[in-house]
């Protein structure tokens, strides 16, 4: 039994470990952004020529919004002649129509864009951009998704930056149309912010790996069939290209004034199905690339910082792991006295904390511009925040793992609502089909366990885990209740 609560205490060490290694990462990149944070990209802003521009809007089912993505992106401030837009059409529904009548409205208004259909879904989203970029006539290769609504001057802001021949690739941040909408969606949007923040220029001030996100960014053709093209070999094919990218030695650029508005997903089955795709994609492309990052010819520091970002998506794993074994470590600090010096070590790492804490109130003051509304916001929503990320853990932990071990799946899309449009998208959505699953039945059974630790934390007077296991039994029954109210109020096919 000793040996059994050693190897415990062990495993848990290895997931303390990676998480404070984590953070360490992410205190570098805070401290980056506070110094770069007023550097910025000097470039000649105003096009002294047009070059040729494709705009690929890669699309599979997108009943509710597609019409005003077309309508938004043909009404571009670009010269009409030196712009080409594909609708890559992978749909199986009426969407084509509602597509095939769009893309005729806007030809007859003199706009040069095409409805490029597949009868297949041959390497989901990554073969359809690799199918279009096989016609696209333009030098450089802007890319959306269907929930965004870029502004109008989009091109004219991006495009003078490939005056450097080296940059291959400009990625923007996004915005959000619905942050407001509902806690999920600000607390998505209060995520994301650290991200395209933060993480973003933190990284890219100091030439580390950055990625395209998939959208909201613009390629340099050249620089894409270098890399190898578009491969759909694992779930996140923004991720992979982009380290195939930077390690032949392209430059990326990260520009934060750039916003690009989007939707966030609103209901729980809908952020899942985002979640698994991208926790799922990095362990993949983590698969796939550390080798390749590690042997590469990069500094030291840029090296670590690649790899520990191939590895984003191991912090989910590393929670769970931590979580699940910190109720046995109840009752082995009790067992094991002679090992209380590793428990007050181990406490150290609640410095974790407080890096995190510090990373999303920088993220905070930079868009309310204000120190008390940044330390408000940040005091409402930053306990939601990890309560539900927390929430998340088991089923990021599942797409991890997969990942890893190499379990191939579908490239699985996430519905859209167009909800400034029609709130009663959210229950009419054809596309949002949940239902309770195994996985749902486990969320549940966490809640009950962490719930478990709360109680025999006060009968063992032991109070140090008391708001991690509060946090994580309201999480797992937050995400629990979402999925079951959503089984019952989504249509029946």
């Amino acid at each position: 039994m000793k040996i059994l609560m050693i190897v415990v205490l062990v495993i848990y060490s290895i997931a303390l470990l990676f998480i404070f290694a984590y953070s360490i990462t992410q205190a570098t990149l805070i401290y980056r952004y506070l110094k770069n944070k007023r550097r910025k990209n000097l470039n000649e802003k105003d096009l002294t020529y047009y070059p040729l521009v494709t705009v690929q809007l890669p699309i599979y089912n997108e009943l509710y919004v597609v019409e005003r993505l077309i309508d938004t992106i043909c009404q571009f401030d670009y010269p009409k002649e030196k712009l080409q837009i594909q609708v890559l059409d992978d749909s199986t529904d009426e969407t084509f129509d509602i597509v095939k009548a769009k893309v005729e409205v806007w030809k007859s208004k003199g706009i040069n864009i095409e409805h490029v259909h597949r009868s297949n879904r041959i390497g989901y989203k990554a073969g359809a951009l690799e199918a279009g970029l096989e016609r696209a006539t333009g030098e450089y290769i802007a890319i959306f998704d269907s929930d965004f609504l870029p502004h109008s001057d989009f091109l004219i802001q991006t495009v003078p930056y490939f005056i450097n021949a080296k940059v291959g690739m400009i990625q923007t941040r996004w915005g959000h149309l619905n942050r407001n909408y509902s806690i999920l969606t600000k607390l998505q949007a209060f995520g994301l912010d650290a991200h395209f923040r933060v993480e973003q220029v933190g990284r890219n001030f100091h030439d580390g790996f950055i990625n395209f996100n998939g959208t909201a960014g613009i390629w340099r053709k050249s620089c894409i069939i270098d890399a190898g093209n578009w491969q759909p070999d694992t779930l996140t094919e923004d991720l992979d290209l982009s380290y195939r990218a930077q390690l032949k030695d392209w430059k990326f650029l990260y520009l934060e004034d750039i916003e690009s508005p989007a939707e966030l997903p609103p209901v729980m089955s809908a952020l899942k199905t985002q979640q698994y795709r991208w926790t799922k994609g990095g362990a993949e492309t983590a698969r796939k690339h550390l080798k390749s990052v590690f042997s590469s010819s990069k500094s030291l520091g840029v090296k670590w910082h690649g790899m520990i970002h191939l590895l984003n998506s191991a912090i989910f794993l590393s929670i769970f792991v931590s979580a699940i074994l910190s109720i046995p470590l109840l009752h082995i600090k009790i067992a094991l006295p002679e090992f209380k010096n590793f428990f007050y070590i181990a406490s150290l790492f609640g410095f974790s904390f407080f890096i995190l804490l510090t990373m999303f109130f920088v993220s905070s003051a930079m868009r309310f511009k204000n120190t008390l509304s940044a330390i408000l916001n940040l005091i409402v929503t930053f306990p939601l925040f990890l309560t539900v990320s927390m929430g998340l853990s088991l089923h990021n932990s599942i797409a991890v793992l997969e990942g890893y071990l190499g379990k191939k799946t579908p490239f699985v899309r996430t519905p859209k609502f167009n909800l400034n449009k029609n709130q009663q998208n959210l229950l009419r959505n054809k596309y949002l089909l949940p239902h309770l699953s195994l996985v749902n039945i486990l969320e549940l059974t966490l809640a009950f366990y962490f719930a478990y630790g709360i109680i025999k934390g006060f009968q063992s007077q032991d109070y140090g885990l008391l708001p991690f296991h509060f946090m994580l039994t309201l999480g797992y029954l937050t995400v629990f209740f979402y999925s079951l109210k959503e089984s019952f109020t989504s249509p029946r096919t």
